[in-house]
C-alpha cells in the first residue's frame, strides 16, 4: 500500500477544497470536480463511471470536509451521502502537480548527426527482454520518448520478429499481411521492394488509422549500401516553428491527400503534413512524398503553401539533422511511425542481398504495454 501523503491542514468553501502539504505545496480541487469523481459512482470492479454529466447537480456546493486516517471527507449540502476521498488519489490527481506519465515525456534530438545510436538510445537484447521485465519498462519507456529504440541478438529467421514484437504490442495486420519482407523484387509496386534510395518518409500516411509503430528486422545486411536513416520529426516541426512559424502554422492547418494504388488495394486519407494536439504540440508528422496525391489548392494558396512545403522538406534532407546508421543481421529496430521519419541509402541487390522483415503495431497496444508493466512492477515492489 502506498504511504499516505503529509497533509498540515484542509479548509473548503462551498466551491472548492484546499489541501495544505507538508511540504509546502498547496492544492485546490473545485468542489465540481469532486463531485464528478466520486467514488461512490464508479463500478467497483471496473472503475467506469456510472454516471453521465447531465447526472450531476449543476451547482454542488460543500458544507464541510475533514482529514482523517489518509483520506478527506466532504459532506455536500442538500446531500445526505458523505463523499471520501484517498489523499493518495488526490495527490496523484491534483491538477498543479502536472504530473504525467514517464513514458510521455518526449525527448527530442533534433541534431541527429551528432546522436551516437549505440550510446543515445536505448537497447536491449532478446534475450534480457524476456527475462528481466524491469529492464523491458526501461527500454519500453525509453522508445516511447525517443520515439526509436534497438534490439540486438535476434535470431535470423523469419519468424523472429513475431517472438520480438510480442513483447512490445501487437501487430497490425494490413494489405501487406502480418509482416511483410523489405527487399528488391522485379517491377515493384512500391519502391521500398527496389534497390532505389528513400528519402525520409512516414510509412502509410494514406491508411486510417496511420500504423503507430513499425518493426524492422534485420535479417541479411548488405556489406556495401543500404544503410538506414533516421530523423525526429517532432524536433524537425519545431525548428519549423521557431525559425518560420508561419510555414509552420500552414503545414498544420491544411489538409494533404494521400493515396496508394495496387492491384488488390486502393487507400485514400487526408491530413496535414504536421498534425498538433489541442494543446499546440506536435503530435505527429506525416510525410511521404512518393504517396502524396495532387494537393487541392486554390491558385492563391499554392505558392506560399509550396513555399512552407518546400522548406519543411529542405530541413528533414539536411544532413545534420539524419541519423545514419548500419545495422547487422540479427538487429531490429523499432520507431514510432508517426514521429520518427526513416529511409535508406541505395544499394546493389545484384552484387549484394539485402533482406528485411517488418511489421506495423498498433500505438494503443505500445502505450499500453509500458503502462501494464509498470503498473504490475510497481504492484509487485509493495507486495
Amino acid at each position: 500500500m502506498s504511504k499516505p501523503p503529509s497533509v498540515q491542514n484542509v479548509s473548503a468553501t462551498p466551491a472548492a477544497l484546499r489541501v495544505d502539504w507538508t511540504n509546502g505545496a498547496v492544492s485546490e480541487f473545485a468542489g465540481l470536480w469532486l463531485r464528478d469523481n466520486r467514488p461512490d459512482d464508479r463500478d467497483p470492479h471496473s472503475g467506469q463511471r456510472l454516471i453521465d454529466v447531465t447526472d450531476l447537480p449543476e451547482d454542488p456546493r460543500i458544507r464541510s470536509a475533514v482529514a482523517r486516517d489518509g483520506v478527506v471527507v466532504i459532506e455536500w449540502e442538500g446531500e445526505s451521502q458523505r463523499t471520501s476521498f484517498d489523499l493518495v488519489w488526490l495527490l496523484e490527481h491534483a491538477a498543479d502537480r502536472a504530473r504525467q506519465r514517464p513514458e510521455l515525456a518526449t525527448r527530442l534530438w533534433l541534431e541527429g548527426a551528432a546522436v551516437d545510436a549505440p550510446r543515445d538510445l536505448a537497447w536491449t537484447t532478446l534475450a534480457e527482454a524476456q527475462s528481466d521485465a524491469a529492464a523491458r519498462l526501461a527500454w519500453l519507456t525509453r522508445l516511447l520518448q525517443d520515439g526509436i529504440a534497438f534490439v540486438s541478438s535476434v535470431p535470423c529467421n523469419e519468424a523472429a520478429i513475431l517472438e520480438a514484437t510480442a513483447l512490445i504490442g501487437r501487430i497490425a495486420e494490413t494489405n501487406y499481411g502480418l509482416v511483410f519482407d523489405v527487399r528488391s523484387v522485379p517491377q515493384p509496386e512500391n519502391l521500398a521492394y527496389s534497390d532505389f534510395g528513400l528519402g525520409l518518409h512516414t510509412d502509410n500516411p494514406y491508411r486510417e488509422p496511420v500504423p503507430g509503430f513499425q518493426a524492422l528486422h534485420v535479417l541479411v545486411a548488405s556489406p556495401a549500401g543500404g544503410e538506414s536513416l533516421f530523423a525526429d520529426g517532432f524536433a524537425i516541426a519545431e525548428r519549423l516553428r521557431a525559425i518560420e512559424p508561419d510555414a509552420f502554422s500552414r503545414l498544420t492547418r491544411t489538409p494533404v491527400p494521400f493515396l496508394y494504388r495496387s492491384k488488390d488495394a486502393e487507400l485514400y486519407a487526408e491530413r496535414p503534413l504536421i498534425q498538433l494536439s489541442a494543446r499546440g504540440d506536435v503530435t505527429a508528422v506525416h510525410y511521404n512524398s512518393r504517396s502524396i496525391a495532387p494537393l487541392r489548392l486554390s491558385a492563391s494558396d499554392t505558392r506560399p503553401y509550396y513555399a512552407a512545403y518546400r522548406r519543411f522538406g529542405a530541413l528533414l534532407r539536411d544532413a545534420r539533422f539524419q541519423l545514419q546508421l548500419k545495422l547487422d543481421g540479427g538487429s531490429v529496430v523499432v520507431f514510432d511511425n508517426q514521429r520518427i521519419l526513416h529511409g535508406r541509402k541505395g544499394y546493389s541487390s545484384a552484387r549484394y542481398p539485402r533482406h528485411l522483415r517488418g511489421c506495423y503495431l498498433t500505438r494503443d497496444s505500445v502505450y499500453g504495454e509500458t503502462a501494464l508493466l509498470r503498473r504490475r512492477l510497481a504492484r509487485e515492489a509493495q507486495q
